[in-house]
Parts: structure tokens; C-alpha cells; sequence
């Protein structure tokens, strides 16, 4: 017997995936930014309705409280924010096991490293340097669930080892294209 599709909530948007690589590229046109360990989550705003979903789609809004707490507060009417929700331990290191097999956890909170839609406008076709710069004015004064997750330019990588524990991963090509999601429908459209 087949199973039937799985359906998706109403309005999700899946996140893009990276492409896992032996060496980093390199080049202006590449943005890295440091993958931590957690759920990777798409947070939802509409008015005063708040979504959180992992990768897949499943809603983890009860999950992380503090995430969407501080989502509510923003002053955006709507926005879609690209993220991992993280927990860190008393050495203030990542560690998926804090959220794994946790129900509930009031600690996570959500590194966002991508704005999606805002006030009903996709940002998905300007160029990502636009997107991530309206992000981080964003979450400038945003409570302690949403962080920015900051970014370098090949060219421009941190000089010091990083720890083992944390692995690269490359972004976008080019922030200075913009990037195109074809045949998409304009958010909000039916």
C-alpha cells in the first residue's frame, strides 16, 4: 500500500538547503556563515498569530516559547524568518541534545539568518546582502529568542581558528544578484 502525501501546513515555504562541499569556495561572491547545532526553523508572523516549523514542516510553535514570544513583539505586521532555534549549555556552546528530545524548552532561541517575507512583500528576489541587512535592523532591539546570525565574505573570514565543533557552510553565490525562486507564486497569493 502507498502512503498518501504528506500535506503541508497552509503558507509554508521550504527552506533552501545547502550543499554540503569537501573545500569552502571562495571569491567575493560567497557569503558563510557558521551552522550551529539545532532545528533548522521557518518562524511565521501574521498579525498576532505565530508559527514555528522545522524543516519538514512540522509545528514546533509549543517547542520554543521564548521564539515566539519575541516573534509577537516585532512591530512587522507579517514576516517569515529562516532560522535555527538552539539551546546552549553552561559553556554557552550549542548542544542539540538540550532540544532533541525536549517537548518544551524556554531557553532556545532562534539564530535567523534569512528574511523571507515582510509585511506581505517576498523577499526572496532581492539580492540576500538587502534581505539579511532589513533582517538585522530588525532584530537590532528584538528580545533574547531572536539573535542575527552575522556572515563573511570569503574574501573576509575570520583569521582565528574557529572551534572543531563548528562547521562552515556556504550561503548564497552572490548577494549581489538577486536571487530568483522560479515559478513561485508571490507570497500571499492563492
Amino acid at each position: 500500500m502507498l502512503a498518501r502525501p504528506r500535506t503541508l501546513p497552509t503558507g509554508f515555504i521550504a527552506p533552501c538547503l545547502p550543499t554540503k562541499a569537501h573545500t569552502l569556495p571562495s571569491g567575493g561572491l560567497w557569503l558563510h556563515e557558521i551552522k550551529h547545532d539545532g532545528f533548522r526553523i521557518i518562524a511565521c508572523k501574521d498579525g498576532e498569530r505565530v508559527r514555528l516549523y522545522s524543516r519538514p514542516g512540522n509545528d514546533f510553535t509549543r517547542r520554543f516559547p521564548l521564539i515566539v514570544e519575541t516573534l509577537a513583539c516585532l512591530r512587522s505586521r507579517s514576516c517569515i524568518i529562516d532560522g535555527e532555534a538552539i539551546a546552549c549549555d553552561d559553556n554557552g556552546v550549542a548542544s542539540f541534545d538540550l532540544i532533541r528530545h525536549h517537548r518544551h524548552n524556554d531557553r532556545a532561541f532562534l539564530y535567523a539568518f534569512d528574511l523571507i517575507e515582510l509585511n506581505g512583500d517576498d523577499m526572496r528576489r532581492d539580492p540576500l546582502e538587502v534581505r539579511k541587512a532589513t533582517l538585522r535592523s530588525m532584530l537590532a532591539k528584538a528580545g533574547l529568542g531572536l539573535r542575527f546570525n552575522d556572515q563573511w565574505k570569503a574574501a573576509a573570514r575570520p583569521s582565528s581558528p574557529m572551534p572543531a565543533s563548528l562547521a562552515w557552510k556556504a550561503l548564497s553565490r552572490s548577494a549581489r544578484i538577486p536571487s530568483t525562486v522560479p515559478g513561485a507564486p508571490p507570497i500571499g497569493s492563492k
